[in-house]
């Protein structure tokens, strides 16, 4: 009897194993904070490589390298809570500072997404935006900064993208309401012009590598622990 009793305990154990949900797996690239100064920070907070990424909207090496390395790096490796990305501006021109406010305005959910879109339609919308500014520049000098950003927005067709992507005339318009992003943006380009030579540029663990490419990049995370 003690033997069926103990036979029939160790079915049912199995039966309920065989019948539990699997967990599935964190997916961190959900988790977004905003760093003190400004900057994003996308992935496990506790990754063993920590990558620092500076990026311009208006740099086309940057487009390259934000479409090569999203499937390797966001889908796997930060996803995987491996890496954490921290995007910090490099701003260089209007245009990319329109950008980086639009982007910015959809807060921590939505910047990864923003940032993905506009440096996929970087070919179109900075050419447009580029002949509207060589247009109107002049005529815009007397408007305060935040008014010549929410105009080169609008010429270049960011703001269309945007409200493509949801963003309303509304939230737009409080995009460029009030100087808070612009400061931070303009102290942390400062302090990445103080540091880098270019875009893309990038820091693992605190050490400037990763060469300007995802070549160069993805065989030092693997070296520093991404696997």
């Amino acid at each position: 009897m003690r033997f069926v009793r103990l036979c029939l305990a160790l079915i049912a154990g199995a039966l309920l194993t065989t019948a539990a949900p699997a967990q599935r797996a964190q997916d961190w690239r959900a988790h977004v904070a905003q760093a003190p100064s400004g900057a994003f920070l996308i992935g496990n907070p506790a990754a063993k490589v920590k990558l620092v990424e500076y990026l311009s909207y208006t740099c086309p090496h940057c487009a390259h390298f934000v479409a090569e390395s999203k499937a390797p790096l966001h889908d796997d490796l930060v996803r995987r809570g491996l890496v954490r990305v921290e995007f910090r501006h490099a701003v260089r021109d209007p245009l990319d500072m329109a950008a980086a406010l639009l982007a910015r305005c959809t807060g921590a959910k939505g910047f990864s997404g923003a940032s993905q879109a506009i440096f996929a339609a970087q070919s179109s919308w900075f050419e447009q935006g580029r002949t509207w500014w060589q247009a109107n520049a002049a005529s815009l000098k007397s408007q305060p900064e935040l008014a010549r950003l929410k105009a080169a927005a609008n010429g270049s067709g960011l703001t269309a993208l945007m409200a493509k992507r949801g963003m309303s005339a509304a939230a737009v318009n409080q995009c460029f309401a009030a100087p808070g992003d612009l400061n931070k943006v303009t102290t942390m380009t400062k302090a990445a012009w103080g540091t880098i030579q270019g875009t893309p540029s990038f820091t693992i663990n605190g050490k400037a590598g990763g060469g300007s490419d995802w070549a160069a990049l993805e065989p030092e995370l693997r070296a520093a622990g991404a696997r």
